[in-house]
């Protein structure tokens, strides 16, 4: 038998065909399947967030939402290069938009995803130089038992990953009460982020 680890990469856009007719989770889905990713095999930064909302189920479209806009704003990116696939992945821990909790706010991403999906998309996107692990279960699967207790220990000690990983709080409405208590957010973290994001981009 051959081994798996010894496995030619597959083929990014038949790899993206197939996880978006995925439909391992259907019936546990509200609103159905809807896999939302974007990535090119000549990606030099990829961005790892939780699960699509409601917004980004109905448009298709990853980040179409105010947190977008926020995350956006950190990354001092303008939608254009956001979205210019060629050089910047988007590939969230679930695909698609998971439902809402009794109390409120979404679920976590679908437990099905990244171990089904992620290690053949990682293995497909070669030049990624800079992978920014966005909120919490990014960080747990992506950093494994280099977190930190809290997301906050977590993020504090960004520099402890780099250069491969940057962790970022996932840019919710609930992060800006984060952002004013943390103000080493703002004034060191986010500088450095937009430092590296630019000069990737750059280097072509």
């Amino acid at each position: 038998m051959a081994n798996p680890d010894l496995a030619e990469p597959d083929d990014l856009d038949a790899l993206l065909a197939e996880v978006r007719d995925c439909r391992v989770c259907a019936a546990d889905l509200p609103l159905g399947p809807r896999p939302v990713l974007r990535a090119a095999a000549t990606a030099r930064i990829l961005l790892i967030g939780q699960a699509p909302g409601t917004k980004v189920h109905a448009s298709g479209m990853p980040w179409t939402d105010a947190s977008g806009d926020r995350l956006r704003e950190w990354l001092d990116l303008e939608s254009d290069r956001f979205y210019d696939e060629t050089r910047v992945a988007i590939v969230p821990m679930g695909f698609c938009y998971p439902g809402v909790l009794p109390r409120g706010g979404d679920k976590p991403p679908r437990p099905e995803c990244a171990p089904l999906w992620h290690g053949r998309v990682m293995a497909a996107l070669p030049k990624v130089a800079l992978t920014v692990v966005i909120g919490q279960y990014a960080q747990a699967w992506y950093l494994g038992d280099r977190k930190r207790r809290t997301l906050t220990d977590t993020v504090a000690a960004w520099r402890d990953y780099l250069p491969r990983f940057f962790a970022i709080p996932h840019p919710s409405w609930r992060t800006l009460g984060w952002q004013r208590r943390n103000p080493w957010f703002d004034a060191e973290l986010l500088p450095e982020l937009r430092r590296r994001v630019h000069t990737l981009l750059e280097a072509g």
